[in-house]
């Protein structure tokens, strides 16, 4: 899909603009800057694109143990984890329609142009701020509502009793929606304002809640012990409810809440502020039109895709009364639990790494200095090879056994882990295409141009969608998970090169045979990381039914061992290939490691 599906989350996930009255092109004493700007110190870009990388590792591994966790307790290819992963994902959705078009494309230009105002623009962002929170408990209020259309419009052939708990799911989550807008204005202020580090780290807290949340429910009800859907059913509670859904939503609250502490830091004296007349949000709204087109439409797509693939819980009950056969069947946690997987190192390496040059592209664009916006471009990429061709093979051959650490720990966990690897491998080949044209994208938004994004990343939903539902009449119901995993490979390898030949014809090329160069040499040097580590995990049974399948635990083991042998022969191959990149990559990381600011 044009947008990254949701993970709870959606740091990766967002396309950036930039707004047409910025003035950081501007000589930078015609008025006060935004202290420790990261994007104009090459020393603090490293050391900002450091921090975001940390926060957002750290929050992923965090957010695994979250996903490891609710697999145990309530099962990965089982009834309640899709009914709650369906009530779970609109939130998200809306989130990253929020921070990916509303606040991020939208507002953070002007709060950037605010930021050099004598005011530091304490009077702009009070004002933005309550407009903001005044819309968004509104619009929170009228979706809880529709809590139950909501969950039949998106939902394939449910019968009415997984309906009435898919409800009473979203009434407790849809309020998450406030908050995460609360979290995504507050971010962006901070970000407009220099402060790239406490936006990232903030889900740090709404998954340490939700691993709490989880271990409660744990010690109250068990785990999932492999019974049959309609068992499922019939035990679960309200006081389920109220613990799982209600426990989650209360880690998006505190994810909100700790970012006051920082703005406060800020020494904005920000305040509720009415009056919005002036504000230069009619201009703004021009130029976001069409980015919100691309959000709105892009996100629609995530849901209707959704919605095919629940129609694999319903298909699950008639596969048979074998507990085998029903855990074989992959539904939409497993799907979600996979894209959760493969976008870690977009939004751990790619996305703190173009957060930070994104600044650069558009000053040099708003500048007119396409010759070096074109080296901006070339250089991200070549940089983003590293990691993602690396990436991309690990997924592949770790599969099996990535898939045991989410498959909970039930009898049945082994099935279920083979079938959430299936779709590992599916998504990974999409990896590096995937973080290519994401960055490609924003070359665009840099120039203040959301037309042409608009256009690549609707058409990709649409040709997702009907690809996705041309394909679905002739396949059975069980097999929807890896329909739409596949189609999103496929719609990324599109995209990509759709971005690539737009780039080239307007801004000219970027050093396009040299980034092929580096994908191609890291490429080689991820393949033979990939023969390696087969070889390490076909000793550990990786490749049967042996160590590396037997617990989590042991897939935890078996995954770290494969992986140390990998990441030692990538970066000796990539030595030896003298792919330079490697060095630009890992300088951020360790200078922030050794302390070191050159």
């Amino acid at each position: 899909m044009s947008t990254t599906p949701p993970t709870g989350d959606a740091a990766g996930a967002t396309q950036g603009a930039h707004d047409p009255l910025d003035t950081t092109g501007a000589p930078e004493t015609d008025s006060p800057e935004p202290p420790e700007d990261a994007s104009r110190n090459p020393q603090a870009a490293a050391r900002a694109s450091a921090i975001m990388a940390a926060g957002t590792l750290v929050s992923r591994v965090l957010g695994f143990i979250r996903t490891s966790l609710l697999a145990i307790a309530i099962g990965s290819t089982a009834l309640v984890a899709d009914v709650f992963e369906s009530a779970n994902t609109i939130p998200n959705i809306i989130y990253m329609l929020l921070a990916g078009g509303v606040f991020n494309v939208v507002l953070v230009p002007q709060l950037i142009k605010a930021a050099r105002a004598p005011d530091r623009g304490a009077d702009y962002t009070s004002r933005l701020i309550t407009l903001a929170i005044i819309i968004m408990a509104a619009f929170t209020l009228a979706i809880t509502a529709c809590a139950y259309p909501i969950m039949s419009a998106l939902t394939l052939n449910w019968s009415e009793p997984k309906l009435a708990l898919a409800t009473a799911f979203a009434l407790w989550t849809l309020p998450q929606i406030f908050f995460y807008g609360l979290y995504a204005i507050i971010g962006q202020v901070l970000n407009a304002h220099g402060r790239f580090g406490a936006y990232m780290w903030a889900p740090v807290a709404n998954n340490a809640v939700a691993i709490i949340v989880i271990g409660v429910y744990l010690l109250m009800f068990g785990h999932y012990t492999g019974i049959d859907d309609s068992q499922q059913l019939a035990e679960w509670t309200t006081t389920h409810t109220l613990v799982l859904a209600g426990g989650h939503t209360l880690g998006i609250v505190v994810q909100a809440l700790v970012l006051f502490w920082p703005l406060k830091r800020l020494g904005l004296g920000l305040r509720l502020k009415f009056g919005w007349k002036g504000m230069g949000l009619r201009t703004t709204g021009r130029l976001a039109a069409f980015t919100l087109i691309t959000m709105v439409v892009g996100n629609l797509g995530n849901l209707i895709g959704a919605r095919l693939v629940t129609g694999a819980t319903e298909a699950r009950s008639l596969v048979g009364e074998s507990a085998e056969a029903s855990a074989a069947v992959p539904g939409l946690y497993a799907l979600n639990v996979t894209q959760l997987i493969t976008v870690l190192p977009h939004s751990v390496f790619v996305l703190s790494i173009a957060t930070v040059l994104f600044n650069q592209l558009a000053r040099s664009m708003h500048a007119q200095r396409i010759e070096e916006a074109r080296e901006t471009t070339g250089r991200g990429l070549r940089i983003f090879a590293v990691p993602m061709m690396f990436a991309m093979v690990v997924m592949i051959v770790l599969a099996g056994p990535l898939g045991r650490i989410f498959a909970g720990s039930s009898e049945t966990a082994a099935i279920s882990a083979a079938a959430i690897g299936q779709l590992l491998v599916l998504l990974a080949l999409g990896m590096p295409f995937r973080s290519a044209h994401f960055y490609l994208l924003r070359v665009f938004y840099a120039a203040e141009n959301a037309f042409i994004p608009m256009l690549v990343q609707v058409s990709a939903a649409v040709v997702t969608i009907a690809l996705a539902y041309g394909i679905a009449p002739f396949i059975p119901n069980t097999s929807m998970a890896y329909l739409l995993a596949l189609t999103y490979t496929v719609v990324h390898v599109l995209q990509f090169l759709v971005c690539h030949l737009l780039v080239r014809r307007t801004y000219g090329d970027y050093g396009s045979a040299e980034v092929f160069s580096t994908y191609l040499r890291t490429g080689y040097a991820a393949v033979l990381s990939g023969v390696a580590g087969a070889g390490v995990l076909w000793l550990l049974g990786g490749f049967s039914t042996g160590f590396a399948w037997q617990s989590i635990i042991t897939a935890l083991i078996s995954c770290a061992i494969v992986g140390v042998v990998m990441l030692g022969v990538y970066l000796i191959a990539c030595r030896w290939l003298r792919i330079r990149e490697v060095d630009q990559f890992l300088a951020p990381l360790l200078s922030r490691l050794t302390g070191r600011r050159g």
